[in-house]
């Protein structure tokens, strides 16, 4: 008995289209990540990139719940000093709402080569139409 092999010919990839308006950011995130990990098929190994494509609509309806909305805090540095910038949910959603859903998708992502190969796959519409 020999092990099945998966090489990169052997990939099959599909494009996946989510609607995220009235689904929590946490929940649509792994949902997404899983997809692009492609641990949803059948033939996943952990040393390939075996997963499919995804495009996301209607990024600025996603929601969270409790108070995480005040709460959650997104920070970025100029690298001068004082160059601190945090910014909470409620004004990113309205100010750039794909990058709320990308941040937590490549979150939960390999913090790897194939990480960064897996994210480049992800695509994030803030409205209904996709480009």
């Amino acid at each position: 008995m020999g092990t099945n092999k998966l090489s990169a010919k052997d990939i099959k990839r599909e494009k996946h289209i989510v609607d995220a308006s009235g689904k929590v950011l946490g929940r649509l995130a792994t949902e997404i990540a899983t997809m692009l990990m492609g641990k949803n098929k059948p033939q996943f190994v952990p040393y390939l990139d075996t997963g499919d494509s995804v495009v996301v609509t209607n990024a600025s309806k996603v929601k969270v719940t409790g108070k995480k909305s005040k709460v959650k805090t997104y920070t970025r540095h100029s690298g001068y000093p004082g160059g601190l910038k945090v910014e909470t949910f409620d004004k990113m959603i309205v100010r750039k709402p794909e990058y709320v859903i990308e941040h937590a998708v490549k979150g939960m992502l390999p913090q790897t080569k194939l990480g960064r190969q897996m994210i480049k796959k992800l695509k994030v519409f803030s409205g209904e139409e996709t480009k």
